[in-house]
């Protein structure tokens, strides 16, 4: 097993934290120097709030351990490919790297739809790695919304 497949796995079950609590089953991790400083999995629905995505959460755990915003040494693993709000965090928290599991071709902020992380137009950029896992987190979030369905 790889740094990326270990720590994704870390990830995986966050999200299945969500699925728990009948959330869209998003987990998210944020490593500074091989250790989880951050944990998040999606809790829009339990808290009522638009913005708790497990990035944000992992992100705010992260930048509350280490005392202040600038991550700039934390890479943050998420089972599904960012959307828009949770790139821009990533970038505003100046993150070193955002590693995910499968795309998401309707919302994604990092590959799918736009790319923010990598735009040079913006101040900072990410590095970027895709595909870790990509099967394992993309079948849990065919599962859920194959069971919403029926």
């Amino acid at each position: 097993m790889t740094r990326e497949e270990y720590y994704m796995t870390e990830a995986l079950l966050e999200a299945k934290k969500a699925l728990a609590k009948d959330e869209v089953p998003i987990g998210a991790v944020a490593v500074h120097q091989d250790r989880i400083i951050g944990r998040g999995h999606n809790e829009r629905e339990t808290l009522k709030d638009p913005t708790r995505h497990a990035e944000i959460t992992a992100i705010q755990e992260a930048a509350h351990f280490l005392g202040g915003w600038r991550l700039t040494d934390v890479e943050l693993y998420v089972t599904i490919e960012p959307c828009v709000m949770c790139s821009g965090a990533a970038l505003q928290a100046r993150l070193k790297r955002i590693i995910y599991g499968a795309k998401d071709p309707k919302g994604g902020g990092v590959h799918s739809l736009y790319e923010i992380p990598s735009d040079q137009r913006l101040n900072h950029q990410i590095e970027v790695l895709g595909g870790v896992l990509e099967e394992e987190c993309r079948q849990l979030m065919q599962d859920f919304f194959r069971g919403l369905r029926q």
